[in-house]
């Protein structure tokens, strides 16, 4: 397996301080592989870029629906929200129409993302709670989806649990694999995970994004989400983050989901890099895990992720002036400020992608 490239480096004075590994691949809804860095084979655990397949069989057998969701409530499934007060009264109201309780998540708690609800727990010496967790919306469809199906809900993340079998399924079909070709694991909050190939990760962001030739209950179910999701970018992040601002930017073209260590999901719907293209998908892994910060404002930034997505879709070609402008403060070039604020450096991308003939 080649070794992972360098992605992204910080220069101090003349001389590159650090650098950031990982992979690239980027397939159109063909399965071609229109280009790629380091090995579009290695394997990556998608973490929280796997939540739009894992609200795929919910929305498959007619919950939203059934339940009378909005496309905020629908987005927040597929989100990794900050646990702002909107967040929390969108994830309440999913809740109250499957007719279940936020005791009943699984997915544990921590401290929110989100500035003002983060300040306002410790002005009241208050403990988070699990609707706090980014993954909350995530397990409520979850648990929505078993009850609908007269399930047991205890249970629900248990690998053998069958509403797990089905979002495991769903996910392999979307990936171009089967089941037993998908490594599994458990994700922070609990619920099953899974780690494929990036190459088969972005294919199955493609097919999300250009449902093309896929059953049509799968391709409405495809569009239900991704409608949802680029509809309600504030629903996905918190306003402020990559994931939100890049869909806001995007005007509907594109899907952007974050995962955990450093794993990055693009897709581009169809026309968004061109008339009549395809679908693609963009899927990238950052080897150190590019750990999260907060700044001193302690708004969350990740400081290799958003800059090198900016990159990859700047080198295809698929943002322009005005766009970048507007994604700036994230990159994909950004001065290194020391404590005083003094400029003693530069982050910036370090690869070209290697287009295929």
């Amino acid at each position: 397996m080649p070794e992972p490239v360098p992605l992204f480096e910080l220069t101090r004075g003349r001389i590159v301080e650090s650098t950031h590994y990982g992979h690239i691949a980027i397939v159109d809804v063909h399965g071609r592989l229109l280009a790629s860095q380091g090995d579009p084979q290695a394997v990556a655990f998608l973490r929280s870029s796997a939540k739009p397949f894992q609200a795929l069989p919910f929305v498959e057998h007619d919950g939203v629906q059934r339940l009378g969701l909005t496309p905020a409530e629908l987005a927040l499934a597929c989100a990794s929200h900050q646990g702002s007060e909107q967040h929390l009264r969108v994830v309440a109201s999913l809740q109250a129409k499957a007719g279940i309780s936020e005791s009943q998540l699984q997915c544990g708690i921590h401290n929110p993302g989100d500035v003002r609800a983060y300040k306002d727990l410790l002005r009241r010496d208050e403990q988070p709670t699990p609707n706090r967790n980014n993954c909350s919306g995530k397990h409520s469809a979850m648990l929505a989806y078993a009850r609908l199906r007269g399930l047991p809900l205890e249970d629900y993340l248990d690998f053998e649990h069958p509403i797990q079998k089905d979002i495991l399924k769903a996910f392999a079909e979307m990936c171009g694999l089967t089941p037993d070709q998908v490594e599994l694991g458990i994700d922070g909050c609990s619920a099953p995970n899974f780690a494929v190939p990036l190459y088969n990760t972005a294919l199955a962001f493609a097919r999300l994004c250009d449902p093309r030739g896929l059953p049509e209950k799968r391709a409405w179910a495809c569009q239900a989400v991704t409608a949802a999701m680029t509809s309600q970018p504030e629903m996905i992040s918190g306003p402020d983050e990559f994931d939100c601002r890049m869909m806001q930017v995007g005007q509907g073209r594109l899907i952007c989901k974050r995962g955990a260590e450093g794993f990055q999901a693009i897709g581009l719907l169809p026309g968004a890099s061109g008339q009549d293209t395809p679908g693609l998908g963009i899927a990238f892994k950052v080897t150190d895990g590019d750990l999260g910060q907060r700044r001193l404002d302690l708004k969350p930034f990740s400081r290799v992720r958003p800059a090198v997505a900016l990159e990859i879709l700047k080198q295809l070609d698929l943002l322009d002036t005005a766009q970048q402008q507007e994604l700036a403060e994230f990159g994909p070039v950004r001065p290194v400020r020391n404590h005083r604020g003094l400029v003693v450096g530069e982050a910036r991308p370090a690869f070209r992608l290697a287009f295929q003939a």
